[in-house]
C-alpha cells in the first residue's frame, strides 16, 4: 500500500487538486483520504457534503476516542473512495496537529488501511508545526507531492516544505514526488516552476491550466471527474493521476535558500516588493520561534 501527502499554502487549491486526483486515481486503485486539515474539507466534493464530521469532534463529544467506532468517521464518497477528516480543536485552543496524531493511530488500530492501494493525506501547508509534520515525521507519508503556483508566497511555502521534507527524509524515509503547478495564470508559470523544480532537485511532476469547470464542479459539490469526465480539464487530472501511479522520480530535496528563492522570484519579475518578502520572513521566524 502506498501513502503518499498533498501540501501547498493555504488557497492554492490543494484540496481541490487532490480530491480531483484522488477521483482520478480511484478508478483504477482502492484509495481512502485522510484530510489533516483543520477546516475538514479534503473531503467535501468527495462526499457532496459542506463537511465531513471529524474524529475529533466526536471524540470530544464522546469523552474519549476509544469510544468511537470506525463507520461513524470513516464514509463512503464517490466511486467508493473511502473519507476520513482528523478535524481540530476549537480557534484559539490547542494544537491541530493533535488531531492528524489522535485520527491516524486511530485509523490505524481499527483496521482502516486494511484492502486498500493508496492512501492519500490532505495536510495543511504550514509544516513548522510539528503535528502538521506528522504525516512526514512518522514515515506514514511515503511521497510528498507539493502544489504551488508561480506566485511568490505559493513558491516560498513549497521550498519550507521542501525544508521539511529534508529534515525527516533520513530518519523517515520520506521523500519528494514532485511539484503539481496548479495555474494561477502568471507570466511564464511553466518555466518558472520547472526551474524552482530543478533547483529542488525534483520534477513539476504536472502542470494543471486554469479553468472554469472546476469552479463549476465545486459548486455542486463536486470534482470534475464526476461533474464531466468528458471535459478536457477531468483529463487533466487523469493524466496527473497516471503520473502520480506510476512516478519512480522519488528524491531528497534541496531546498535553497532565501535569498537564492529571491533572485529566482527577481529573475523571473515575480517579486512583489521588499516590504512584501520581508513580512513573510518575518512570520516565518517568528512560527519557528514559538514552535521551540
Amino acid at each position: 500500500m502506498r501513502q503518499i501527502a498533498f501540501y501547498g499554502k493555504g488557497g492554492i487549491g490543494k484540496s481541490t487538486t487532490s480530491q480531483n486526483t484522488i477521483a482520478a486515481l480511484s478508478e483504477n486503485m482502492r484509495v481512502m483520504i485522510v484530510g489533516c486539515d483543520p477546516k475538514a474539507d479534503s473531503t467535501r466534493l468527495m462526499l457532496h457534503c459542506k463537511a465531513q464530521t471529524t474524529i475529533l469532534h466526536l471524540a470530544a463529544e464522546r469523552g474519549s476516542v476509544e469510544d468511537l467506532e470506525l463507520e461513524e468517521v470513516l464514509l463512503q464518497g464517490y466511486n467508493d473512495v473511502k473519507c476520513v477528516e482528523s478535524g481540530g480543536p476549537e480557534p484559539g485552543v490547542g494544537c491541530a496537529g493533535r488531531g492528524i496524531i489522535t485520527a491516524i493511530n486511530f485509523l490505524e488500530e481499527e483496521g482502516a488501511y486494511e484492502e486498500l492501494d493508496l492512501v492519500s493525506y490532505d495536510v495543511l501547508g504550514d509544516v513548522v508545526c510539528g503535528g502538521f509534520a506528522m504525516p512526514i515525521r512518522e514515515g506514514k507519508a511515503q511521497e510528498i507531492y507539493i502544489v504551488t503556483s508561480g506566485e511568490m508566497m505559493a513558491m516560498y511555502a513549497a521550498n519550507n516544505i521542501a525544508r521539511g521534507i529534508l529534515k525527516y527524509a533520513h530518519s523517515g524515509g520520506v521523500r519528494l514526488g514532485g511539484l503539481i503547478c496548479n495555474s494561477r495564470n502568471v507570466e511564464n508559470e511553466v518555466a518558472l516552476i520547472e526551474e524552482l523544480a530543478r533547483r529542488l532537485g525534483t520534477q513539476m511532476i504536472h502542470f494543471i491550466p486554469r479553468s472554469k469547470q472546476v469552479q463549476e464542479a465545486e459548486l455542486r459539490r463536486m470534482t470534475v471527474i464526476e461533474y464531466s469526465p468528458d471535459h478536457p480539464q477531468a483529463d487533466e487530472y487523469r493524466q496527473l493521476a497516471n503520473k502520480i501511479e506510476n512516478n519512480k522520480n522519488l528524491v531528497i530535496p534541496t531546498p535553497i535558500t532565501m535569498d537564492e528563492l529571491e533572485q529566482l522570484l527577481v529573475d523571473f519579475g515575480i517579486l512583489g516588493g521588499e516590504d512584501e518578502y520581508t513580512k513573510a520572513l518575518e512570520a516565518d521566524k517568528a512560527k519557528e520561534a514559538a514552535a521551540v
